[in-house]
């Protein structure tokens, strides 16, 4: 029957290229690393390990073995590192994936009031779904709503899209073409300008200009930066232009560090979402995040 620290043995041999090396990651003796290492090879039929006088060098077989059995251990370690911090402690973990500029702007300012011990992973929304789907994550806030089964999908506020620039660039012209209402002259403005974007398939961008346009955005980017708070910090530093989320900028318009344009013909909003699996967290959890989350406190 196959013992699983022969596999963390294994893996810690690989990682770590000796016997020594081994026996020291796991606080054991040498002896049992190779016992351990001896059991896994005579239970899978192959030898995984060269023995070199300094160091242990995977076999070909030994390195798709790794392959196949890495994930599975770091996840089993994860869950015991877990269930070993709440044992020893009152205060629950909760692991959270969110959005960059959405933890600055809006989290940054809150979590010491949340009575737990809060892990953050930054990233786009569809690899931290997947992370959450893997158990790695135990909530996430999301820019956009799928369906995966036992996600559920809770709307946390309406974001809504503006067009800003840094607060003394010249808007005169755009401004008179909006007001009278010509808006083919207006986007001939805006194509001719120093758009900082967060990605060079425009997918904001684009939103506005279907909304407002009628049409694709014709513009070509100066700047691709992926990180909305170091797009605005450009910003009001310079003399360029993007289309943000309303609660990002709302700070610097206040600060006069930079200036709404336009709003748009209609509102181009967007939902986000507070995204949990149904069956990965308590009822204490899920209330203590929404309330974490909560626009109105």
């Amino acid at each position: 029957m196959v013992n699983l620290e022969w596999y963390r043995t294994f893996k810690a041999i690989y990682q770590a290229g000796t016997l020594t090396g081994a026996a020291v990651e796991l606080l054991i003796s040498q002896p049992n690393v190779s016992q351990h290492l001896s059991a896994l090879e005579a239970h899978i039929g192959k030898q995984l390990f060269e023995r070199q006088p300094r160091r242990m060098v995977p076999t070909d077989y030994g390195k798709l073995f790794y392959t196949q059995i890495i994930e599975a251990i770091d996840k089993l370690e994860h869950v015991e590192a877990e269930f070993r911090y709440t044992r020893s402690s009152n205060i629950p973990l909760t692991c959270i994936g969110v959005p960059n500029e959405f933890f600055t702007q809006v989290l940054a300012k809150k979590i010491h009031t949340a009575p737990a011990n809060l892990v953050f992973e930054f990233g786009l929304t569809q690899p931290l779904i997947k992370k959450l789907q893997s158990g790695k994550l135990y909530f996430v806030v999301a820019t956009q709503c799928d369906e995966e089964k036992d996600i559920i999908y809770e709307p946390l506020r309406e974001e809504n899209f503006l067009l800003v620039s840094s607060y003394n660039h010249d808007t005169t012209l755009f401004d008179q073409m909006i007001s009278k209402g010509e808006y083919d002259l207006a986007e001939k403005w805006l194509t001719e300008q120093n758009w900082h974007v967060y990605s060079s398939d425009l997918p904001i961008i684009r939103r506005f200009w279907l909304k407002n346009f009628k049409k694709r955005p014709a513009i070509k980017p100066r700047f691709i930066i992926p990180d909305f708070n170091a797009i605005l910090k450009g910003i009001s530093h310079g003399n360029g232009i993007t289309i943000a989320s309303d609660y990002l900028v709302k700070d610097l318009i206040e600060a006069k560090k930079i200036k709404e344009i336009w709003k748009g013909k209609e509102s181009t909003s967007n939902t986000i979402y507070l995204a949990y699996h149904k069956n990965n967290v308590t009822t204490t959890q899920i209330e203590m995040v929404r309330k974490l989350l909560n626009p109105s406190q």
